[in-house]
């Protein structure tokens, strides 16, 4: 497969459409068109065309794309195949309940890629508890079990001021990409991949725009 440069809002739909194809019941002879792939995916149809073509060719002209191979395409693309060893910085209530999730998911569906390997505290009182099955451990293991389970992405939901602290030592450890929940700025090498997560932001922007809704 070509390698490309895609742009994150591109991504962001193609995980979208994934999604929208992994929920939908089909054959191999079943079809999709890009009117509905958009329809579902809020989106318009010519957006949906254009973000696929990145990649090559994929469906019939009149027809649409074929439901399975545009899935298993995407799945190739996105890398939604492999799996994925996580690590939680962080237990408490955020952190728990994603470990829970993340657990549960994979526990239920054999093709969810995230597996939640490592669970990490400062607090005394948590070392050694598990969550989903998963042991919470000192932070002072990290390297160790970064290695141990060849962990590439680290889950952040420590309080802001430990924020960075947390993200050097993982770095350190080995660990390449973060989803960051701390509200704050995190510096990295070049190299390191972050995405943030902010409930609070994200909450705003559904306010403002519903807001304006009731103005109009």
């Amino acid at each position: 497969m070509v390698r490309v440069k895609v742009p994150d809002v591109v991504v962001r739909r193609l995980v979208n459409y994934l999604r929208i194809l992994k929920e939908k019941e089909a054959s191999p002879e079943d079809y999709i068109s890009s009117a509905e792939l958009a329809a579902l995916a809020g989106v318009n149809a010519a957006q949906v065309r254009k973000d696929l073509a990145l990649f090559g060719e994929f469906g019939k002209q009149g027809v649409g794309y074929p439901v399975l191979m545009l899935k298993q395409e995407l799945v190739e693309i996105l890398g939604a195949g492999e799996p994925v060893s996580v690590s939680i910085f962080g237990v408490g209530e955020l952190g728990t309940a994603l470990a829970r999730y993340l657990t549960t998911r994979h526990r239920f569906d054999k093709d969810y890629p995230f597996h939640v390997k490592a669970l990490f505290d400062v607090n005394p009182k948590k070392i050694g508890t598990t969550v989903g099955g998963v042991k919470v451990s000192l932070v002072t293991e990290v390297s160790e079990l970064v290695k141990a389970h060849d962990v590439k992405v680290g889950i952040i939901t420590v309080p802001p001021e430990a924020a960075q602290e947390v993200c050097d030592v993982a770095v350190r450890a080995g660990i390449q990409a973060f989803l960051n929940f701390a509200p704050v700025k995190l510096k990295v090498p070049e190299g390191i991949l972050v995405k943030y997560q902010d409930v609070t932001s994200d909450l705003q922007e559904l306010t403002f725009f519903l807001r304006q809704r009731m103005e109009r």
